[in-house]
């Protein structure tokens, strides 16, 4: 069947229509990792989103049990040049169309995802809208009226609290939009893990007496998530926190610093990052549209640890003061290289440290 990607500025894009038979609308991004299609549409960050991949060729591996990010993507679409209808991979369960019929997420293929992604590129990214069957901007344009919800991290986190148990340090997990990556880290490392409600307050992780805070990734614009600045700037002086993506711009927004949208994100498997301590260049999996203005960090308490190679965008912070630092990257992703693994030995290595001076 036909199916048609209209952007906001009239732009069109034909291909044939794949995954569930439903119209959508969402903001149109691209993703520049030759791997990891099941991850991404899983990935809790990419909710109310239409993922372009720049790879041409997906689902040649199928997808499978293991690997999903999370129960239930929130990812609202999915673009690419060329699907596979027959995957060989022997951890293969179903096929990409099948899965995306599965939770109700439309695809579409034979798309031109390089002059697609060159004209996000240059224009930024923006809302889409995919129908299907014939259609024309004057029948689509009113769709573009209705403004994107801003509520993504309350629709992706967990409604309640739960524990992942473990006989070494307990760790609070924040869940804005919590990959699953994340806490098999954690447990990896033995920790007993509590995963809370992104709206928690801090009395109440208090009441779980945890020797740590990890702030998770989650969707959209850090600015709409105003009740987690409280709660990390009462936690700051007073427990190791280590956040991760939409966590480290949190941090940073709490901590009196602003963050603002990039013109079309980071999103791929290789991003460069400089750590500047070491000098050390780290590979990095990203997703994330907004990043911390290095600018108005000036009077924070926070210092920059880590730039991205590409664009000289910050990409970790510490805090002087506090037992605190985050990233803009994904370290639990593990694209290919580990790269960046050892942050949660660090992570670690800090609530031990604070465990011993509480104790002292």
């Amino acid at each position: 069947m036909k199916r048609t990607l209209w952007l906001e500025d009239g732009t069109s894009f034909v291909g044939q229509a794949f995954g569930v038979d439903v119209e959508t609308i969402g903001e149109v991004v691209f993703q520049t990792g030759m791997t990891g299609y099941q991850e991404m549409l899983s990935d809790p960050s990419y909710c109310d989103q239409l993922i372009v991949l720049t790879n041409p060729l997906i689902g040649n591996y199928g997808v499978n049990r293991e690997d999903f990010e999370t129960t239930v993507p929130m990812a609202k679409g999915l673009i690419v040049k060329e699907v596979c209808d027959a995957p060989s991979n022997f951890r293969s369960t179903a096929t990409l169309h099948d899965t995306l019929k599965r939770f109700n997420i439309p695809g579409l293929a034979g798309v031109d995802t390089r002059m697609l992604t060159r004209h996000l590129r240059s224009l930024g990214v923006m809302r889409g809208v995919m129908v299907d069957g014939d259609s024309t901007w004057e029948t689509v344009k009113a769709q573009f009226d209705v403004l994107l919800p801003t509520n993504q991290v309350e629709r992706v986190s967990t409604k309640r609290a739960y524990v992942s148990t473990g006989s070494g340090p307990r760790i609070a997990l924040i869940d804005f939009g919590a990959k699953l990556g994340i806490m098999r880290e954690l447990v990896k490392r033995d920790c007993e893990v509590v995963v809370l409600p992104h709206d928690v307050t801090a009395e109440e992780v208090m009441r779980y007496e945890p020797d740590g805070v990890m702030l998770s990734n989650g969707p959209g614009d850090p600015k709409d998530v105003p009740t987690a600045l409280p709660l990390i700037e009462r936690l700051m002086p007073t427990l190791p926190i280590f956040g991760i993506c939409l966590g480290h711009q949190l941090i940073a927004l709490a901590s009196g610093a602003n963050t603002f949208k990039l013109p079309f994100g980071h999103r791929g498997a290789n991003h460069p990052v400089l750590e500047l301590e070491t000098g050390a260049v780290t590979i990095t999996s990203q997703n994330h549209g907004y990043a911390v203005d290095e600018a108005s960090l000036a009077t924070t308490g926070l210092v920059v640890t880590h730039r991205a190679v590409n664009d000289g965008t910050v990409e970790g912070v510490k805090h002087l003061h506090h037992p605190t630092f985050s990233v803009q990257y994904h370290p639990e992703a593990a694209p290919g290289p580990y790269d960046a693994n050892d942050l949660f030995d660090r992570f670690m290595q800090l609530v031990q440290e604070n465990k011993q001076k509480v104790g002292m």
